[in-house]
């Protein structure tokens, strides 16, 4: 039981994060001369991605392989964030960035609702 509240604000402040992002994407958005168009496509993943989080409050368990792909995905775009800032001393900046999403990760991972009796076996949460 408290395994799953904890769950449930970790969806929430990763949810309202993420959704957060919908500032700066309108932003963007409106000043288009002044952006690069690969940060506004994923801007716009991840405030979809945090609307659905903001969902999968209400009944994480039912939501598994979203929070799986939060996870999973947040793993990836630290490591190829983390891995261009690296030789790039002006990038530095971005390794916080990579250490907020492997931390993301991994509370979701840690977090992850069990599978329930009868559910099929998957490979994205172990």
């Amino acid at each position: 039981m408290i395994r799953e509240r904890v769950l449930k604000v970790v969806l929430v402040v990763v949810g309202v994060l993420f959704t957060a992002g919908i500032y700066p994407l309108a932003m963007h958005l409106l000043h288009p001369q002044k952006c690069e168009y690969s940060d506004v496509m994923l801007l716009s993943l991840y405030v979809t991605l945090g609307i659905f989080l903001l969902v999968a409050v209400r009944r994480p368990s039912a939501y598994r392989s979203l929070i799986a792909f939060a996870a999973w995905s947040s793993f990836a775009h630290a490591m190829v964030m983390g891995v261009q800032a690296w030789p790039n001393a002006s990038m530095r900046g971005d390794l916080y960035g990579s250490a907020a999403l492997v931390i993301i990760g991994v509370a979701l991972i840690a977090l992850a609702p069990a599978k329930q009796p009868g559910e099929r076996v998957s490979a994205a949460v172990v």
